[in-house]
C-alpha cells in the first residue's frame, strides 16, 4: 500500500497550509504594528493637549519632559497612554519633548533635570509637585486624583533613579531664555 497522497489531495493540502500561513503572518505583522503604533511615545504625544491649550484652560495639568531616545520614557508610554484615556476629560496630559528648542523657557521654568520628569499643575497653574525617572501606574493614578480633588499630592516629590540624564542646552548666544540684556 501506497502512503503518499493522490497529486490533488496534496495540492489542496499544500494551498490550505499556504492560506494558513498567509492568514498567521499578516495576524501577527498587523498585531505587532498596532501594538507598537498604539502604546508609542508618539502615539501619547498625538493625543496630549497642547501646552498653550493648556494653560489657557482651568483644568489641572501633568506636563510630562520626555525625549524618544529614553527607555524610561518609552516604557511609560503604555501606562501613560492609559492614564490619559482615564482622566483626560479631567486632566491635561502635555508631553514636552526635550530636544525641540521651543521648550527651552519652560525647561528653565520647570527646573527639569531628568526625564522623563513630571510636573503637575493645579487648575490655577501653581506646581503641586513632581516626579522624575520610571513612575508606576498606580503612583501616578494616585497624584493624578488627588490633583483632580484639590488635595495635597501624595507622591509629590517622587524621584526613583530611573532617569535617563539630561542637561538642557543652552541658546547659541549663551543667554537664557529670561536674559533681556
Amino acid at each position: 500500500m501506497d502512503s503518499q497522497p493522490s497529486q490533488p489531495a496534496a495540492k489542496t493540502r499544500n494551498l490550505i497550509i499556504a492560506i494558513a500561513a498567509i492568514i498567521l503572518a499578516a495576524a501577527l505583522f498587523f498585531g505587532i504594528k498596532l501594538d507598537s503604533q498604539g502604546n508609542s511615545l508618539g502615539a501619547l504625544a498625538k493625543t496630549a493637549t497642547s501646552y498653550e491649550v493648556a494653560i489657557a484652560s482651568d483644568k489641572p495639568t501633568m506636563i510630562e519632559f520626555y525625549a524618544d531616545w529614553c527607555a524610561s520614557c518609552q516604557a511609560m508610554a503604555k501606562d501613560n497612554l492609559a492614564l490619559e484615556r482615564e482622566y483626560g476629560d479631567r486632566v491635561n496630559f502635555v508631553m514636552l519633548n526635550v530636544d525641540n528648542n521651543k521648550w527651552l523657557p519652560e525647561l528653565e521654568q520647570y527646573n527639569v533635570d531628568g526625564i522623563p520628569e513630571f510636573v503637575f499643575l493645579d487648575g490655577a497653574k501653581n506646581t503641586q509637585g513632581t516626579a522624575i525617572g520610571t513612575v508606576p501606574k498606580q503612583i501616578m493614578a494616585e497624584n493624578l486624583e488627588a490633583l483632580i480633588a484639590g488635595n495635597d499630592l501624595p507622591h509629590a516629590q517622587l524621584v526613583d533613579g530611573n532617569a535617563s540624564q539630561f542637561n538642557a542646552p543652552k541658546p547659541a548666544d549663551n543667554t537664557a531664555p529670561r536674559d533681556h540684556g
